[in-house]
């Protein structure tokens, strides 16, 4: 019984990163052994083992063979006759081939040192192409590595795994899990642009896809087309590290721009009641959280009008502002600002600028929220007023602000 340490915790340690959670490989042992060695069995697919006093995950050395489509159409082998290199195989990319074992040395039979050195993403063996969770996983790295490139080879291979429609078998839940990881990370703009050069995003996000090509208006920066203005903002959005639902927000604003009759552009004229639906409807398919629904929504319907706060009405903006359930959830539309923010950051020249609407926008909320709504309930005789009375009061307050 040997013990192996694989995978990203070496990746990461000869990156000089910190080492969250290491995963083992044991070659040459059976379930009844590492039950007899005091392990506790978690797997449910193949045979995974917590240690009795650490609790990291030792896995069985195993094999992989493909038995129908999606990443779960797989039958595994684990058995004492497995190698090591025959389970270091099996893995995505060769920087994730790598092991350790327990007196030190290195064992990397696929060149992951090799590549680890020259930045790059490289498939371990065709294998690669059985299982399309690997091509969200490239993706996601390119967003955390962003000094790495993707190995010519291995989007060719991504590319045919895509045409073969084995992306097509996708499940939403693990989509939404990969695509919310990689936007966490600090170059998220690299995931959504390997998607869609290996042809991925028009599969999985159809809606997102459609905007690379699409002109924005004249007045922004038309040399940047919609899909490009997306990654800009969402790579502000980390850069100011926001939190997914912020960063899910700003990749989703502009899909109704997609849906923009050719003969009007660059004009997209009403698109943001497109962008909400679009919006609304690719958090439902990929299963998003409430949370991130939601304020993908509200940005995507309100984005075009918060900007213009200094010239809205007192009345214009009560009625956003309520719209948007900022009284009750003052801290949602926060988050709506924030990723009206990166909107506007997000254009060429503009990193650096201040966004006064969120200035303008904050004291409006302050003000309404300032209104005693109760007193004016109370000192309503006919309650059917009191809506009335209470949107008043709050006109006012905000109109106040102007002559303050």
């Amino acid at each position: 019984m040997r013990c192996y340490v694989v995978g990203g915790a070496i990746r990461d340690e000869l990156l000089q990163l910190p080492v969250k959670d290491r995963d083992w490989v044991v070659v040459g042992a059976t379930p009844e052994v590492m039950l007899a060695h005091g392990f506790r069995p978690v797997g449910k697919d193949f045979p995974v083992f917590l240690h009795p006093e650490t609790q990291e995950e030792y896995a069985l050395a195993r094999t992989e063979r493909k038995t129908g489509h999606g990443y779960k159409g797989f039958a595994f082998h684990a058995a004492p006759d497995v190698t090591l290199e025959d389970d270091l195989a099996r893995r995505d990319l060769t920087i994730n081939a790598i092991a350790r074992g327990e007196d030190g040395n290195l064992v990397d039979p696929y060149g992951g040192q090799r590549d680890l050195a020259a930045r790059v993403f490289r498939h371990v063996s065709p294998a690669f192409a059985e299982d399309p969770v690997r091509i969200l996983r490239v993706a996601r790295f390119s967003a955390r590595f962003a000094d790495f490139s993707l190995a010519p080879e291995t989007l060719a291979l991504m590319r045919a795994m895509v045409s073969e429609g084995e992306v097509d078998h996708l499940v939403a839940e693990r989509v939404w899990q990969e695509l919310a990881r990689g936007l966490m990370e600090q170059a998220p703009s690299r995931m959504i642009r390997v998607l869609h050069e290996c042809g991925a995003l028009a599969r999985i996000l159809p809606e997102l896809d459609r905007l690379f090509g699409v002109p924005q208006p004249e007045k922004y920066h038309p040399e940047v087309d919609t899909g490009e203005h997306v990654l800009r903002v969402i790579d502000r959005a980390a850069a100011t590290e926001q939190p997914l639902a912020v960063r899910w927000a700003c990749l989703l604003h502009d899909l109704g721009k997609g849906d923009t009759p050719a003969d009007i552009l660059p004009h997209h004229y009403g698109h943001e009641a497109k962008s909400a639906r679009r919006a609304r409807e690719v958090s439902e398919r990929l299963k998003a959280p409430a949370e991130c629904r939601e304020l993908a929504e509200l940005v995507a319907r309100e984005h075009g009008i918060i900007p213009r706060a200094a010239e809205l009405r007192p009345e214009t903006m009560v009625k956003l502002l309520e719209r948007a359930d900022a009284l009750r959830r003052p801290e949602r539309f926060e988050q709506a600002l924030a990723a009206c923010t990166c909107d506007y950051q997000g254009r060429p020249g503009f990193e650096s600028r201040d966004y006064a609407p969120a200035v303008r926008w904050r004291a409006a909320l302050a003000a309404v929220q300032a209104v005693d709504a109760g007193a004016i309930a109370r000192a309503c005789e006919d309650r059917s007023q009191i809506p009335v009375r209470i949107h008043a009061a709050r006109v006012a307050a905000v109109k106040a602000l102007a002559t303050s």
